[in-house]
């Protein structure tokens, strides 16, 4: 089993190593590819330091699956080129997302859709993937007609250059910027880029690909995601409409016993779900679960996630252990 983390030098490829290594996943060889500059750095894997390789050696090497954290164009570009060798890529860029002939897991949801062709399979936006975990067992049972959904998403989410940005600022230093405006003891309406509708490219994502994970077009999704001077974890402020009546103590028990979310619900003793709390954890945590008091069969609740972990790397390698259970394990 050859796995190759393209963008391993990145924040995110680095924490997809930490999560191969952390959930034990049986690798024989790791190989870690970045762009040329990065070629023959150095990378610690269990212990032992691998040397970074370039796109065209790994793609030689034909891996048996590839997870990529290395930003669209070059997912465009490369993926292909793995797939051509008969490698599994999971992308987590927005290249194939919203592609027809590609699938957009979130492995709790929507992994029993893959099959043994998918070649390229696309790892959803970090702030859709927290949400649709908690809205997958919901719709299930009440049928969800409409969520409105702000977030409040760390710097993280932007890469080292943001982080550098935040930290700089704090401490009094120039920096290089990663956003139009400063963002220590600030808040920033605008994530990605602006489109002609007024939202941006962020915003856009969690509407579309709620549709496609979910498999419900009828889903009506509306977002405002903004940028706060937090490092790691995003949240969300979630209101759902359902199609049926609900009962509060229901959605509870549901969502308790659903694998991959924990339920922080408790006013009297102030537990609620925090950035600060989620850092470093694997799971979705959801409270302050309200119903909306303004209108029928509508609910009130709070999202937090790690983006770096259940975001992006964890949900990826998550897809890779199904492939390697459902696939590989029959062929060995």
């Amino acid at each position: 089993m050859k796995i190759a983390v393209v963008g391993a030098t990145g924040l995110v490829g680095g924490e997809m190593l930490k999560v191969l290594e952390e959930r034990q996943v049986p690798i024989t060889e790791l190989i870690p590819v970045a762009s040329e500059r990065s070629v023959g750095k150095k990378v610690t894997f269990k212990g032992k330091e691998y040397t970074v390789v370039g796109m065209q050696t790994a793609i030689e090497l034909k891996p048996e699956i590839a997870i990529f954290s290395a930003g669209g164009s070059t997912s465009k570009e490369f993926a292909p080129k793995f797939a051509e060798v008969g490698t599994v890529v999971i992308d987590n860029s927005s290249a194939w997302r919203m592609s027809p002939d590609h699938k957009l897991v979130v492995p709790e949801i929507n992994a029993d859709q893959l099959t043994d062709t998918d070649k390229i399979i696309a790892n959803p936006n970090c702030s859709t993937i927290q949400m649709v975990v908690a809205l997958a067992p919901l719709h299930k049972k009440y049928q969800i007609n409409r969520v409105v959904v702000s977030t409040y998403q760390s710097v993280t989410g932007s890469g080292v250059k943001a982080v550098d940005q935040l930290e700089g600022e704090r401490n009094g230093q120039p920096v290089e910027k990663a956003y139009p405006h400063p963002i220590d003891k600030n808040v920033l309406p605008h994530i990605d880029v602006f489109m002609d509708n007024g939202y941006t490219r962020e915003e856009m994502k969690m509407v579309n690909e709620t549709k496609k994970i979910m498999g419900d077009d009828n889903i009506k999704v509306t977002a405002t995601a903004v940028r706060i001077p937090v490092i790691g974890g995003h949240s969300e402020a979630v209101n759902i409409e359902f199609e049926q009546e609900y009962d509060l103590q229901d959605v509870r028990d549901l969502l308790a016993n659903t694998p991959g979310i924990i339920l922080q619900d408790d006013n009297a003793n102030n537990l609620y779900p925090m950035p600060l709390n989620a850092h470093g954890k694997d799971e979705v945590f959801v409270g302050r679960l309200r119903r909306d008091e303004s209108q029928p069969k509508t609910l009130n609740m709070w999202i937090v996630a790690d983006n770096l972990r259940k975001g992006a790397a964890t949900n990826a390698v998550q897809i890779a252990e199904y492939l390697i259970e459902k696939f590989w394990s029959v062929k060995a």
